[in-house]
């Protein structure tokens, strides 16, 4: 299953990616072909990686200075700290909320309330705390910022009524694009807890209700004594290149008319990252894998997943799509992916998704956001 799978990520989804069937509902995966000697990586890996004829195998090196000119989206540093050390301290809490300078912020449903100000810039709605709705249980301690402001996030079964005719809610596939590093992060971080919180209220061990504690960051028992700790899914996602320097795209089943994006899946338990992108790419597209680089990762809330990003070199290029998820898989030249865009006949990944910055950093500039020219 995807990590923006309906079933999996409630009634916001929107493609960002490609993705296959969760372990529980993974279908039957091909008998791979003997396997063949990878080829090197455009990128010029370290002299030291070789993979002996017969493996697939390499080591993972990492892309991560190719991020640094323009961070990946809901990753850039946002002057929080997180302060985890004062969660269970109910006392430094209650005085944290009561103070002057606290801000607060309601999250319901994955969205928050979103308003532009007079110079043109995209804020998160925040009010004093003393101004804020009623809520005891459902307020999260989000951190504080290096002039001691400490911020909360509300989570309510509806955002308050508009202050104003210009503040509007918002996801945060739309808003991550438009706040500041700080605002998203906080939003990140309060969308996250909201949707763990919903989705977990009862123990998996004895199946009672459990009640929230440590400011949001956990649920505990009251009657077998279990703690329960907020959910993250690891998923791969990755941007295949073949020896002609074609990037390899897929689109599910569900898509659009010619939404193209990066193929990504779960990793499986007992499974290492590397091994989780050849085996995506394989049981999806058919493609065998071999030389894997570490991009960047991404949280994504939608509703518990950490995208890992990566750049792999294919080591076949005969496409077989699983047909279930994935109903097309295409190399793409970047004069084809140009083309493409120009005429409307592909569409690109939205701009907040990993998947968007991994095409990116193949293709050599920006890609046009959905819906614009070029």
């Amino acid at each position: 299953m995807s990590p923006d799978d309906p079933a999996r990520s409630g009634p916001e989804t929107a493609p960002g990616h490609t993705g296959s069937t969760a372990p529980h509902a993974r279908v039957p995966a091909r008998k791979p072909p003997p396997p063949t000697r990878p080829h090197p990586h455009p990128a010029e890996p370290p002299a030291e990686i070789s993979v002996p004829p017969g493996e697939l195998e390499a080591p993972v090196t990492t892309w991560t200075d190719h991020t640094a000119d323009r961070p990946i989206s809901l990753t850039a540093p946002s002057g929080i700290d997180r302060a985890a050390h004062h969660r269970l301290d109910e006392a430094w809490l209650a005085a944290a909320w009561s103070h002057p300078t606290t801000r607060c912020f309601v999250v319901s449903g994955g969205q928050v309330l979103i308003d532009e100000t007079s110079d043109g810039r995209t804020e998160l709605v925040m009010t004093p705390s003393f101004e804020a709705p009623l809520t005891e249980a459902h307020r999260y301690f989000l951190g504080k910022d290096e002039e001691g402001t400490s911020y909360f996030a509300l989570q309510k079964d509806a955002l308050p009524g508009r202050m104003d005719q210009s503040a509007r809610p918002a996801g945060l596939r739309e808003a991550g694009l438009l706040l500041s590093p700080r605002d998203a992060g906080l939003m990140v971080h309060a969308v996250a807890l909201e949707n763990w919180q919903r989705l977990h209220r009862f123990c998996s061990r004895c199946g009672e209700r459990t009640v929230i504690a440590a400011a949001g960051h956990i649920r505990r028992c009251p009657a077998c004594g279990a703690e329960h700790y907020p959910r993250t899914d690891p998923a791969v996602i990755m941007a295949v290149t073949d020896d002609e320097d074609r990037i390899l795209l897929g689109r599910q089943v569900h898509w659009p008319e010619g939404r193209f994006s990066t193929l990504a899946g779960f990793v499986e338990p007992g499974e290492s990252i590397e091994q989780s992108v050849r085996r995506e790419v394989f049981e999806e597209a058919g493609i065998l894998v071999g030389h894997v680089e570490y991009v960047a990762s991404q949280p994504w809330p939608f509703p518990s997943s950490l995208m890992l990003g990566f750049m792999a070199r294919a080591a076949s290029t005969d496409i077989e799509v699983d047909g279930d998820e994935i109903h097309e898989a295409r190399w793409f030249s970047r004069e084809e992916l140009r083309a493409g865009f120009e005429s409307g006949e592909v569409l690109p990944p939205y701009g907040i998704s990993i998947a968007a910055r991994l095409i990116e950093l193949w293709y050599g500039k920006p890609l046009p956001k959905p819906g614009s020219a070029l």
